[in-house]
């Protein structure tokens, strides 16, 4: 019997997961790996900041584990172009690979601002292991680390830079920090946590330059006082890896566009992970959910295609879950959704904030502040996390809520939420733990 030959070009989350699921499906079909990087985890790199884990354990798979799969590999190879008329890939040698289908796992790249000495020494990403290292090496406890941004991929970091500076100061041209991922009330309970623990932070910002200045980067500002910082990290958002597909035929907006399958306009090219454009599961819009979870879903999904399972996707949950300092953060869904019924809870001895928006009786968004360190921090989670994704209908609970906005476990258990979730896996089954 002929095999197939599955092309995977990137090694990180969705790459791996797609080659994972290929081979714990039976398949013996050939497949190969382009990377322009050894497989590693952007997740971790904060814990290697941290100093948590070793940077040996950023890898998402090993070389030894690629191999007993059979998997050929093209690691520190770029894709250059893509000939979907003849199914033929080229990368940055010259060299062609032919295939039978073919998985777009690129990922994104950290976009600085565009402004005077965002590219200067000193001035550092954090989305890459080598600007892991760099910043790990930087960073001690005489620096004044300078972050500019304070959205979610900051904050991922924060915790770790805290722990080494000597003083963090942030900058956010907005007039909060974390305007994309909480409202008004939870982003008070942080910025008081924060200062509280020393941070200093510089909402409504706006930064004109950076330069050097005694040895040190002073930062500009349209308005204030300039600011003299040892280390600059800049976590002002990312772009997609998509510039090479030029001239391919792959349709694209955001992202690659996909159908339910995950597969694109070219019925043998899939995408996933953060180029993929795919349905939200809540609001059924057609978004990039650049977030690890979607990532390694569309992985297994893709895999479990390219193997001949035809599972379909229901759509990506929007998340986003980080810990700061003892305090856990999150939100879910339609947080922001402005015509949904909203219900809050607040706990002020104890920096604890909830807020959960309704539509239809179905909790449809949800937003989560509280100290680590909390009875059910973790289980609370969680539960939130399996009302907004199931969709379960809770009515009947909505008053409840309102009287008890810190008791969802009674909700979350009446309405057998595990049960319901238990179909929507991914593949039909329980996901095995990494090898």
């Amino acid at each position: 019997m002929a095999t197939k030959k599955h092309l995977i070009v990137g090694a990180g989350t969705a790459g791996y997961n797609a080659i994972r699921t290929l081979r714990q499906s039976g398949s013996q079909d050939q497949i190969a790996l382009v990377s322009a990087e050894h497989p590693y985890s952007r997740m971790v790199l904060p814990y290697f900041l941290e100093q948590g884990i070793s940077e040996g354990h950023t890898a998402t798979v090993s070389l030894n584990q690629l191999e007993k799969w059979d998997v050929e590999l093209h690691l520190g190879r770029r894709a250059v172009s893509l000939d979907t008329q003849n199914n033929k890939l080229t990368l940055d040698n010259g060299d062609e690979l032919e295939y039978d289908d073919l998985l777009i796992a690129t990922g994104s790249s950290a976009v600085r601002l565009n402004l005077p000495g965002a590219d200067g020494e000193g001035v550092h990403g954090f989305w890459t292991l080598a600007d892991a290292r760099a910043v790990s090496r930087l960073v001690s406890p005489q620096s004044h680390v300078a972050m500019v941004g304070a959205g979610f991929i900051s904050f991922t970091i924060l915790n770790g830079v805290i722990q080494r500076a000597g003083q963090v100061t942030i900058v956010e041209v907005a007039g909060r920090i974390l305007p994309r991922m909480v409202d008004d009330a939870g982003a008070a309970v942080v910025s008081r946590w924060l200062e509280a623990r020393g941070v200093t932070l510089r909402t409504g910002a706006q930064l004109k330059s950076i330069e050097d200045s005694g040895g040190k980067k002073r930062l500009s500002f349209a308005d204030g006082a300039p600011l003299d910082a040892d280390l600059v990290i800049m976590a002002t958002g990312i772009s997609t890896n998509l510039s090479w597909l030029k001239g391919s035929g792959i349709t694209i907006n955001q992202g690659i566009v996909v159908d339910d399958h995950l597969r694109s306009n070219v019925a043998n090219v899939y995408a996933a992970g953060d180029i993929a454009e795919g349905k939200n599961r809540i609001t059924g819009a057609m978004e990039v959910h650049a977030i690890e979870p979607t990532a390694a879903e569309h992985g297994r999904v893709v895999g479990a295609n390219m193997a001949g399972r035809e599972v379909a996707y229901p759509g990506s949950l929007m998340l986003n879950i980080v810990g700061v300092a003892g305090l856990d953060i999150a939100s879910f869904g339609a947080w922001d959704d402005p015509d949904a019924t909203v219900i809050v809870g607040r706990r002020d001895a104890t920096n604890s904030y909830r807020k959960y928006l309704l539509r239809d009786n179905r909790m449809i968004g949800a937003i989560y502040v509280g100290e680590s360190n909390e009875t059910w921090s973790g289980n609370d989670l969680g539960m939130l996390k399996g009302l907004v994704q199931s969709g379960v209908n809770l009515d009947g609970w909505a008053d409840h809520l309102s009287r008890n906005p810190f008791d969802i476990k009674r909700p979350y258990l009446a309405n057998r939420v595990v049960s319901s979730l238990m179909p929507q896996t991914t593949l039909g089954q329980s996901s095995p733990s990494p090898r």
